[in-house]
């Protein structure tokens, strides 16, 4: 699948759990934060755009995505690409 369709699932999966993602420009890689109590992904869209899917990926890989429809490719490519913490998760 091609970057930019999986960057379109991403959104469709954040949207589905309530979560904004923002893409600005900065001296900054991206991950996930709360602003203002609002759950968002921030992402720097300078960065090359597998960068941006790591960091997603890596960001949707530590949320509880039971009982979510989740695409299979987009699936996969949250588990191949997690990032594993020990004691987490």
């Amino acid at each position: 699948m091609k970057p930019n369709q999986l960057m379109e699932h991403f959104e469709i999966l954040a949207e589905k759990l309530g979560l904004r993602i923002i893409q600005g420009k900065g001296d900054f890689n991206g991950g996930g934060c709360i602003i203002r109590q609002d759950k968002v992904i921030v992402l720097n869209k300078m960065k090359p755009i597998e960068q941006r899917l790591r960091i997603l990926a890596h960001e949707f890989s530590i949320m509880d995505l039971e009982g979510i429809f989740v695409v299979p490719v987009l699936r996969e490519y949250i588990n191949q690409h997690a990032v594993i913490i020990p004691g987490i998760k």
